[in-house]
């Protein structure tokens, strides 16, 4: 017999940590393969932990509403044969190098929340204080809620259920006890005015509060605004040699691929190529300093079922050939659908995509993505008449066409180079062989 540890494992450039929720396996049960053992949540999203072994859990090392840092091991699996791949550890000492304790700990000062709960004697997990933080809710609001959790903890049911119905009633703050007296901030104990819940004045009216993650989106879109100099190129392609090659092996592809072939990775890659030409557009911007980015990381963004908004990436986006970019377009699609992405799935992007021409719309100015400084939409093909161009003369004739609007940052993205990467996207699919092979 073996005993495996099992880690926690590494999420996102910028997870340093993350709580856990819920245990799917209890000690003694059979594991399988891949198979799911606990459910964890960052501040970003909520994911599973799979096992890389088979076997029986011997030993968990946390519990319910743990904070456990990157490559600390959380629970032992004993499996047949072979030999131990570490001994055991104590519960909180998983050996961790120094150097990437140093990381972590830097990683971790770059998420940590701006609010202070420091006042407070309860202990609230960092999940907890970040959508305290997005919401607005003070320290004396926050120690008010009754926790469900361990030893009476505050955990994320219990914070996003007081949220539902915040404002419903008056809240009663009892405040904590602490060793000496503390200036507290205003802002501490005081509600923004922005968090006073309207009255409708007819009476007739449904008053609605945003969930988290609106209230995250729209937090992100208003301070991309207030940061980039946002500016827009729109060009006309013709796609009709897109849609007759779509249209002739779009049969073949799923039969062969168990995969549909849609518009998406299509327009992907060509995207990805024009990056590759255009690294300027490749980059981000970190206050006055340019980071050029060496992987063409392309998110994708997605609309969930309940009319949110979250962007997947694609990783090393300009190697998969077409069949490549597919499986991943739809994969991540329908784990966005599903709510199974995990958190690396939603990291390191450096140039976004966004498909409004899936709602009907011809053209749009899509929000940029920061710290990226570009987004492009596609907006819906539609047949429009159009001259067509021949050595015999022109002539008036039926084409599909679409509109490609590029978004970009004028700080660090001239006029030039937006332009000309736009227009090298439309070249890439008016130039489609329509006999290409899949």
């Amino acid at each position: 017999m073996a005993r495996f540890e099992l880690k926690l494992p590494k999420m996102g450039e910028s997870v340093a940590e993350a709580t856990i929720t819920n245990w799917l396996k209890n000690v003694g049960d059979t594991i399988e393969m891949d198979e799911a053992v606990l459910e964890i949540a960052t501040d970003k999203v909520d994911s599973e932990v799979p096992s890389e072994v088979a076997g029986t859990l011997v030993e968990i090392l946390f519990n319910v509403d743990d904070v456990v840092q990157v490559g600390q091991t959380i629970a032992i699996i004993e499996t047949e044969g072979g030999n131990a791949e570490a001994a055991p550890v104590a519960k909180a000492e998983a050996p961790i190098a120094v150097a990437e304790v140093a990381q972590t700990v830097e990683t971790a000062k770059e998420t940590v929340t701006s609010a202070d709960f420091s006042n407070s004697e309860k202990f609230f997990s960092p999940l907890v204080k970040n959508i305290a933080k997005e919401e607005g809710i003070s320290l004396a609001e926050l120690e008010s809620i009754n926790g469900t959790g361990k030893d009476g903890r505050v955990n994320k049911e219990d914070i996003l259920n007081y949220i539902k119905t915040r404002g419903a009633q008056p809240v009663v703050a009892t405040p904590s006890p602490v060793s000496a007296p503390k200036a507290t901030p205003a802002v501490e104990t005081v509600a923004p005015a922005s968090q006073a819940v309207p009255v409708s004045v007819n009476g007739g009216d449904d008053i609605v509060e945003m969930d988290r993650m609106r209230k995250l989106i729209s937090k992100y879109m208003v301070e991309s605004k207030a940061t980039s100099a946002h500016v827009q190129s729109f060009i006309e392609v013709d796609v009709t040699n897109i849609v007759k090659w779509r249209d002739k092996n779009k049969n073949a592809f799923e039969k062969r691929e168990g995969e549909k072939l849609t518009f998406t990775p299509i327009f992907m890659e060509a995207v990805a190529k024009a990056l590759k030409e255009f690294p300027g557009m490749n980059i981000s911007v970190e206050g006055d300093y340019i980071i050029k980015k060496k992987n063409i990381n392309l998110g994708m963004a997605a609309a969930l079922p309940n009319g949110n908004l979250i962007v997947p990436v694609i990783k090393n986006a300009d190697q998969l050939n077409l069949v490549g970019m597919a499986k991943a377009v739809n994969d991540l699609g329908n784990r966005a659908k599903a709510g199974k992405l995990k958190p690396d799935d939603t990291q390191g992007g450096t140039y976004t995509v966004t498909n409004v021409g899936t709602f009907g719309s011809v053209f749009g100015t899509p929000i940029i993505n920061q710290p990226q400084v570009g987004i492009l939409a596609l907006g819906a093909i539609r047949k429009v008449p159009a001259v067509i161009e021949t050595p015999e003369g022109d002539f008036i004739g039926i084409r599909q066409k679409m509109f490609l609007s590029h978004s970009y940052d004028h700080r660090v993205v001239d006029g030039a180079l937006g332009g000309s990467f736009v227009k090298r996207v439309a070249d890439l699919l008016e130039s489609w062989d329509i006999n290409r092979e899949i």
